[in-house]
């Protein structure tokens, strides 16, 4: 063959197999960028070039990393020892999640998220930022969870959100904060959860809240207010949950929670309250969960949540003073669904028909209280899908038969122990018998009904013996009359027809009177000697 000819057919095959060659050559070069961009994630990191997510947990990272794939949406660095937010963050400006938490953070540079546009999430809890400006944030127009727990965050200063405008929940729990400004939530018309706990407010930031008309859910446990005045949440008229646990409540004005009409949960968990504030709750007319435990109240009265007609859920938890619970105390409950009275350790009384006409109820939880007895009219148990009541010193008798006929019935209750008499200490209440608890009856309707029996019976009797010696005198007259004019009348009907008079009284003709009767040795006596 000559060379040629040669030629000519290579170029022939060349030209017809194009295509094929110019694919060859791109998957050579993908391969090639492929290696080289995992040859640039830090040692300790994860990189992902198809989902585009990177994660560098305790990496020992002292610096942000540079040389990442610029295309990167989801930027996890936690638990590292970085310091501070450098240019190199201007590289990657497809951002959509910036996770920075648990690190040294200590300031910001202002303008430092100028090119993440799209970042929708940021997260610096658990660093040592001391403050934030207006300035910190410039650029994130986009973000909408923004998280600053666990700082060292002493104040907020007006308009220092105002570069956020779609933020929906804000974190600033856990911090210093003091201070806020009256417009320090200026701009945040879409924030709709906001946590402000574990702060140092000696006051509820009344002014800056009328701000967040949006607001759903505030979280200001934890803080030293002590008191709230009257309209303490006024603007806040979408809110539906509020949380005050551990605020230092010791007092709340009458009119304090005026204004929010659509709030669902309410949280007074681990305040300082006497009694149960009644009449400050009863305008929560939609109020379906309420959390009121670890307070110093000693007693749940009758009507303690009047007004509360939509509450579902109510939690008495921890209340350390909590003695008993009154006959009523949540008769104006009755779409209530769920009661929890757990761990209240001098809590011993529940009176008669406390849980009765409620007819949704079906979690009852009595656990870890110094209850010793109950009777059976506390709660109807057949409806209930759930009671626990371990953790009680229970003590074993004939008046718990109820209870262990209905431990007996419901498997799916909690177990239950006897903490006495000696012989059945341990002992679980559902696996005794009658016998074991000392019942002579066995029936506990039929020792009422037969009670109720003999208490009549001693009654009428007593009625009768009163009667009798009330109206003995005149009874005695009666008898007497009664006597004689029977006596009298067995005279009459006996008495001889010999005179006269009574022949003509009973028509009888003079020629058929009776002659008198003769007796040997007596003679007639004239008439004229009579």
């Amino acid at each position: 063959m000559s060379p040629l000819r040669a030629g000519r057919q290579l170029a022939s095959f060349i030209t017809s197999n194009a295509f094929l060659v110019l694919l060859i050559s791109l998957e050579l070069l993908a391969s090639r960028s492929g290696a080289a961009a995992l040859a640039n994630c830090p040692g300790g990191c994860n990189c992902n070039d198809e989902t585009l997510v990177v994660v560098c947990e305790e990496s020992r990272l002292d610096v942000l990393p540079i040389a990442l794939n610029p295309s990167i949406q989801r930027l996890i660095i936690r638990n590292n020892k970085i310091k501070t937010i450098d240019s190199s963050m201007q590289f990657y400006a497809d951002l959509q999640h910036l996770d920075l938490s648990q690190n040294h953070l200590v300031n910001i540079p202002t303008k430092s998220f100028a090119y993440q546009r799209k970042l929708q999430e940021l997260h610096l809890n658990h660093n040592k930022l001391s403050s934030v400006t207006n300035t910190t944030f410039q650029g994130l127009n986009q973000l909408t969870v923004l998280n600053l727990k666990r700082n060292f965050l002493e104040e907020l200063t007006n308009g220092v959100f105002t570069t956020l405008p779609r933020l929906e929940e804000l974190n600033l729990g856990q911090n210093r904060i003091s201070r806020i400004e009256p417009r320090a939530f200026a701009g945040l018309s879409a924030l709709r959860i906001l946590y402000l706990d574990d702060n140092q407010l000696s006051s509820v930031p009344t002014t800056s809240f009328s701000l967040l008309g949006s607001l759903a859910e505030l979280h200001v446990g934890l803080n030293a207010f002590s008191f709230l005045p009257d309209d303490a949440f006024a603007g806040l008229n979408r809110l539906t949950v509020l949380d005050l646990n551990g605020a230092g409540l010791s007092n709340i004005s009458e009119y304090a929670f005026r204004g929010l009409p659509g709030l669902r949960s309410l949280n007074l968990f681990g305040n300082r309250l006497i009694t149960v504030p009644t009449l400050q709750l009863s305008g929560l007319t939609r109020l379906e969960d309420l959390y009121i435990g670890q307070n110093e109240f000693i007693s749940l009265e009758s009507h303690s949540f009047k007004g509360l007609k939509n509450l579902k859920l109510l939690d008495i938890t921890g209340a350390t003073q909590l003695e008993r619970i009154e006959k009523g105390a949540f008769e104006d409950n009755i779409n209530l669904e769920t009661i929890v009275l757990a761990n209240n350790k001098k809590l011993a009384t529940i009176e008669d028909c406390t849980l009765l006409g409620l007819p949704k109820l079906k979690h009852v939880s009595l656990r870890d209280n110094a209850i010793v007895t109950l009777s059976e009219t506390v709660f109807i148990g057949k409806e209930l899908k759930q009671l626990d009541l371990t953790d009680n010193p229970i003590f074993c008798d004939c008046q718990l038969l109820w209870l262990q006929q209905l431990l007996y019935d419901k498997s799916n209750f909690t177990q239950l122990h006897c903490a006495s008499p000696e012989h059945l200490k341990d002992k679980p209440l559902r696996n005794l018998n009658a016998d074991d608890l000392g019942c002579v009856l066995h029936d506990t309707r039929q020792q009422t009904i037969i009670c109720i029996v003999v208490v009549a019976c001693v009654a009428t009797i007593a009625t009768l013996v009163l009667i009798l010696y009330r109206y003995r005198k005149s009874m005695q007259e009666k008898l007497k009359d009664y006597k004689w004019n029977k006596g009298r009348k067995n005279l009459e009907y006996h008495k001889p027809i010999s005179t006269e008079e009574d022949c003509i009284v009973r028509g009888i003709h003079p020629s058929q009177y009776p002659a008198p009767p003769h007796t040997p040795g007596l003679r007639p006596i004239p008439v004229t000697e009579l």
